[in-house]
Order: structure tokens, then sequence, then C-alpha cells
């Protein structure tokens, strides 16, 4: 007898997979499987395959398959001028120092700290497949307000966990100077848009002054270990259990430091259903869908689960706009300045410009709320 539609069962969201490696980014396999052959990793005839994960403007990241055997291999982009952003040496030894104290880290199986033909630093680490959550839902995955309420609270529970790590002990003591960290990021964060800077954006000049006048004068948050890039993309979900966050990915920035400031990073990425359309557009992932915890949720669940309050939520908010308006205007000024032909980034300086316009509305608001309309 066929099974009804009611009958069939529901298949599990799509795998994030990998394709063809992009145009201008094609690794040297020559120099790939020379590496790979001297760390052991390569036998016989056959040379790695190669494909690449095509999600995000940052380090590139590829799939290699060796056998029966998948890795994940990162460097950083091509023309990259921008070393504290992409830097893959401190990304492993932040992984290893995870070993052990954080089991969403993915493990390092091999790194090396100069080879050119590869992009300079570079590393291999294992594969843990799962479902990454893009712009867009991935295909089979339940959109119901149910689904979207249990993501958003396991995303904010893993950062919490995160934020909870021992980092007293070395070697993650040494990842950071926590001492002063919040005007550091000020400070570095402007210095880093001054020196990128292509347009003269009003409302970036905004944002610049309120955060530097509204540098928090309470008693800073016990230090952890902040990643500085925490949002949907960089999470590896469990297909079966879409809330369960398998693995975190992307930890080229992170440190020690102050805890708000990366959630405020996340609050950067998070759009509400009610904010401004061009915001909407903007958005980085489905985070206004139906059920998702609005801003103001993110930080009650999140105070909730650290045991701690957060002050002034929305100097950390309008920095992670700011930081975000920043790593965007990096990587379109590395395409005005002809260091990348990239054609996805002609059109980046319309998002920081958008970016810039909305991040100085957020500095007149006293709340994490949408104004009224």
């Amino acid at each position: 007898m066929t099974p009804t539609t009611k009958d069939a069962p529901t298949p599990p969201p799509s795998l994030d997979e990998a394709g063809d490696e992009r145009e201008g980014e094609r690794l040297d396999k020559a120099a790939l499987a020379e590496w790979l052959s001297a760390e052991g990793l390569l036998g016989g005839d056959a040379g790695p395959e190669v494909r690449q994960f095509r999600g995000g403007y940052s380090n590139l990241t590829y799939l290699i398959d060796v056998g029966d055997a998948s890795y994940v291999f990162r460097r950083a982009p091509f023309g990259n001028t921008i070393r504290s952003g992409h830097d893959m040496t401190r990304e492993v030894r932040v992984l290893r120092a995870l070993a052990g104290e954080f089991s969403k880290a993915p493990k390092v199986i091999a790194s090396a700290e100069d080879i050119p033909a590869l992009g300079g630093a570079c590393y291999l680490m294992e594969r843990v497949p799962g479902v990454i959550i893009r712009r867009r839902l991935p295909r089979g995955l339940d959109p119901s307000s149910g689904t979207m309420r249990r993501l958003s609270e396991s995303m904010i529970d893993t950062l919490a966990r995160l934020h909870g790590v021992d980092v007293s002990r070395e070697p993650l003591a040494s990842l950071g100077r926590p001492e002063g960290y919040v005007a550091r990021q000020v400070t570095g964060w402007t210095q880093r848009y001054d020196r990128a800077k292509t347009d003269d954006l009003e409302g970036m000049r905004r944002m610049t002054q309120f955060l530097e006048a509204r540098i928090p004068t309470h008693k800073a948050s016990p230090p952890s270990l902040v990643h500085n890039d925490f949002k949907y993309d960089n999470l590896v979900l469990d297909p079966e259990d879409i809330g369960e966050v398998r693995a975190v990915l992307d930890w080229e920035m992170a440190t020690v430091g102050d805890p708000l400031m990366d959630l405020g990073t996340t609050l950067g990425y998070w759009v509400e259903a009610d904010d401004p359309a061009p915001i909407r557009a903007l958005a980085f992932g489905p985070t206004f869908q139906p059920g998702s915890l609005t801003r103001a949720e993110l930080v009650a669940r999140y105070s909730a689960a650290r045991g701690r309050p957060v002050p002034d939520p929305v100097f950390y908010y309008a920095f992670g706009i700011f930081k975000i308006a920043v790593i965007i205007q990096q990587i379109y000024a590395r395409f005005v300045r002809g260091t990348t032909e990239d054609a996805r980034f002609a059109g980046l300086g319309a998002v920081v410009a958008v970016l810039a316009s909305y991040g100085a509305s957020v500095c007149d608001r006293d709340t994490l709320a949408p104004p009224s309309s």
C-alpha cells in the first residue's frame, strides 16, 4: 500500500554542502597535496578533492576529501591586507586552547605557519556535518514559530555557555587583556574604520561619538572568552534536533574580554520584524521569522543564564552595529582599492551606508525595541 503524504516521514533539513571553487579563489592543489602528504594525511596516488563552502565574505573555507576522510581547510582571503581580522594562527591557537574546555569547538587536525602557495598561515580541522542557517532557512527546515523560538533560544544559550568557560588558567588566560577591553575595542574599531574609509558618512561619525562618550562606567563583567562574530551562520546544528548546536565556527577574532561586547555583536546581527525595511533586507539570517526571540528577549534570557544583569544594552547594541559596518567597510575597501576583483563586494558600500544611518538612529534610543511607528 502506498503511504499517504500524512504518513510519510518528514525529511531532515538539508546539510550545509560545498560546491565548486569560486573563480579567483582556487587552491593550489599541488601545494595542498604536498602539505597533506607531509602531515601523513595523503596516501596512495590519488590527490585531494577540493570543494568550497560558499557562504561568507571573510576567511575562505574548503571541503577537502582524502579517500573516505573529509576535512575543512581554512585560509585568509586572497588580497587580504587585514591580518588581525583573518588571523589563521590565532584561530588555531584558540581552538587548541578550547580542546576539553568547550565541546562545540572543532578539533584542529593540522596547521601551518606559512605556506605561501596556500595563503600563508592555514589549517585543517575536523568536519562537523550539520545544518547551517544563512540568510534564508535551509531546505526542509520547519519554519514554524515553535522551531524559530527553539533556534533562537539555543543560540543565545550556547553563547552564555561559552562565556561560562573558565579563562583564568592557561592557555586561555593569555589570549587577551581584559583590563580596559571595552575602551580599546571602541578605539580600535574606530581606527579600523578610519583606515578603510572610502566615503564620508555622517552616521558613522555619530556612532563613534556616541560610543566614545558612553563607554560604561559600571563594573566590568568578569572576563570571558569572546567569540566576536557569534551569529547563526557560525553555528552547525544537528539536522535531527535543530535546537542542538553541534559546533561553533570562525574563531579568528576570539579573545578574552568583556562578554557583553560579544553579546552586542550578536544583537547587531539580530533583525526584528518591526525594524526598518532596509535593515530587514540586509538581515544576515532569518532572525525576524515569527517565533524568534526579540533583542530584548535575547538579553533577558542571556542575563538569566549567566545570573548577571546586562546594564545599558543600547550601548552594546550600537557597538555591534558599528563593528559590523566597519567589517563590511574593510571588505568594500579591498574592492575599491583593487586588491580583490570579487564582484560580490561592489555593492557593499551601500550596505555600510544603510547600517550607518540605522546605527545613528539607535544612538537616540532608550531601549532595544524598534521605535513604534
